[in-house]
């Protein structure tokens, strides 16, 4: 497995917030965190990556226990996280911010460069040398997707990769994912949107309220109305 989570608790000073969670994600895989505003999802995210200091349980990333290392050694053993709120660099350029994120190349892993990145977003070619800020909030995702690409990740974390984006984008942002994937890339993306989830995912997770509700595959997840409207349905 690319990818083991198991017995992760998380704390945001005396609120527990995540209880026991557990998920895999295979090389090459996309997996879905599905559920509610609010379930848990990026907080499971920012939990894997260390940005959240009172957390217990395993993490495994290419069968080593990362669980007690810092943010920037997790991230410098090949794990990309895209926040669901970007966090790009507003006053650099698109190519500024895509240097920001270099890292070297990794055996075994596909290398990304600027040039590959404006293939499966045309949108960032058309303005390399516009700064982050004076960008639409779409544009802002492919920004943010493109830094991490940057990094030659093996896996990336995907917080909500669709909300908020006009439809055509959401296209597009499939489009650019699927590729991702065909590349080698495991990805996991934390998402409210069980269509879109759809499109791209092979398997799913359902987090509601801090704790794992549903395992399975999509076409599992499509066949059981009964999950989807106790922790989808809004």
């Amino acid at each position: 497995m690319k990818l083991e989570v198991s017995g992760l608790n998380s704390h945001y000073g005396p609120a527990h917030i995540l209880f026991d969670v557990g998920f895999e994600v295979g090389a090459g895989e996309v997996v879905a965190l599905l559920g509610r505003n609010g379930a848990g999802k990026s907080t499971t995210f920012r939990s894997v990556v260390g940005l959240v200091s009172q957390r217990s349980g395993q993490i495994r990333f290419d069968g080593e226990d990362v669980s007690r290392l810092p943010t920037y050694e997790i991230v410098r053993r090949g794990l990309g996280y895209v926040p669901e709120d970007r966090r790009i660099f507003t006053e650099l350029t698109v190519e500024e911010n895509f240097t920001v994120g270099r890292q070297p190349a990794r055996p075994g892993v596909a290398t990304w460069t600027p040039e590959r990145i404006y293939e499966i977003f045309p949108n960032l070619g058309e303005m390399r040398k516009r700064p982050g800020g004076q960008m639409s909030g779409g544009e802002q995702q492919m920004l943010t997707i493109g830094r991490t690409l940057m990094g030659n990740p093996s896996l990336v974390l995907l917080d909500e990769p669709s909300e908020g984006l006009a439809p055509k984008i959401v296209e597009q942002m499939a489009d650019a994912i699927l590729t991702m994937k065909r590349e080698g890339l495991s990805i996991v993306i934390s998402e409210q949107n069980l269509h879109f989830a759809k499109l791209i995912s092979d398997r799913a997770y359902i987090i509601e309220k801090g704790r794992m509700r549903f395992s399975g595959t999509m076409a599992e997840l499509e066949a059981n109305p009964e999950i989807r409207d106790a922790y989808l349905a809004v």
